[in-house]
């Protein structure tokens, strides 16, 4: 666990993806005539606003820097905190990258990262430019999109709240001094961390076996029934583009016709064009199926459609095979499901992956 070294740069990535929202401000002065006068990018930099600050209070000489000017702004991260309201379980994991290099990932620890966003400027008219610019898009959050973890292409959208806003404008000092009106805005960002990720997808669930016993007293109690499930794709992964219709398929019809069912058998999943239909009976070249399964939209099909099987071993108790094996993380899935029944005293045990 810990010592074991990885670095994904999300916290990095949060603090460029905050500073980047406020890098474009501009201000800009009108003449008399109602011309423009004047156009400016506000500066923005990572820091305290306080050095910046006493920066601007050094006076220029002929051989030194010249002093920072107004208006400028500056961000920094000021704290960091677990966010509970948005935990998951730690042991939990899921897949992640593509279907040639699938990836296991452990679920993310949520953490609120806070930051403050400083404005100086020396008219007020000019904070009134820059708040304008930011206020309208924060209500009170504002969603980017990073891609926390590169490696597996895991991207979040991330709220960033505006929490307060705080305004003042400093007289301190001698009238020789110069003035500084700074509003302080306190954002928190709701970001993921994630630990290490291992590089193969062994240990992820790919089987759910549920033992139903006939007692609840289970040192005396026989194991009566065994429900078993396992993924099931719903869409064509490898797109083998088996065979296709050799006759329009109307909406309404439950009777395709192809070239040759040879490839086909009963019960097998099959996709046209995007529905999905599940085979019901073959005869000859002509077979009957199911249409629109898996929540999929019933639609006529034209002469000559390619018609795809949704592969993989329909046993629970079989390995996955086929599409049921490259399964895309995100994507949507069914079940295998099989029941055995037993008279027998045996527990199955995950850890020997047998009955004890």
């Amino acid at each position: 666990m810990l010592g074991q070294y990885f670095y994904h740069e999300i916290l990095r990535k949060t603090v460029i993806g905050f500073g980047t929202l406020f890098n474009g401000i501009e201000i800009r002065h009108d003449a008399d005539d109602g011309g423009e006068m004047s156009r400016m990018k506000v500066p923005l930099a990572y820091g305290p606003m306080q050095k910046f600050l006493a920066r601007i209070e050094q006076q220029p000489t002929v051989q030194g820097r010249p002093a920072i000017t107004l208006p400028r702004m500056s961000f920094e991260m000021t704290n960091l905190n677990y966010d509970p309201s948005r935990k998951a379980s730690i042991t939990q994991t899921f897949k992640a990258g593509t279907t040639s290099d699938m990836k296991k990932v452990f679920m993310p620890v949520p953490y609120n990262v806070g930051f403050m966003l400083s404005i100086a400027t020396k008219l007020n008219d000019d904070m009134l430019q820059i708040m304008e610019q930011i206020l309208p898009y924060f209500q009170p959050g504002l969603n980017i999109t990073l891609n926390l973890i590169s490696s597996i292409n895991e991207k979040r959208d991330i709220p960033i709240i505006l929490e307060s806003i705080n305004m003042s404008d400093d007289y301190e000092g001698t009238f020789d001094n110069r003035r500084a009106m700074i509003t302080t805005m306190q954002f928190s960002a709701k970001v993921y961390l994630f630990g290490a990720v291992a590089d193969s997808p062994d240990g992820l669930i790919k089987k759910v076996n549920v033992d139903y016993f006939t007692d609840t007293n289970r040192v005396v109690a026989k194991r009566e029934q065994r429900y078993s499930a396992t993924p099931r794709a719903t869409k064509d992964y490898n797109d083998d583009n088996t065979n296709a219709l050799n006759k329009a398929l109307a909406a309404e019809q439950t009777l395709l016709s192809v070239n040759s069912a040879a490839n086909f058998s009963v019960d097998d999943y099959i996709t046209i064009s995007g529905e999905n239909m599940q085979i019901r009976s073959i005869a000859g070249n002509e077979i009957t199926v199911y249409r629109g399964v898996d929540g999929t939209n019933v639609i006529d099909h034209a002469n000559g459609s390619t018609i795809d099987i949704i592969s993989g071993s329909r046993d629970a108790s079989l390995p996955l095979t086929g599409d049921d094996a490259l399964i895309a993380s995100g994507d949507d899935f069914g079940f295998n499901e099989m029941s055995s029944f037993f008279e027998d005293f045996k527990t199955y045990s995950p850890s020997q992956g047998k009955d004890v």
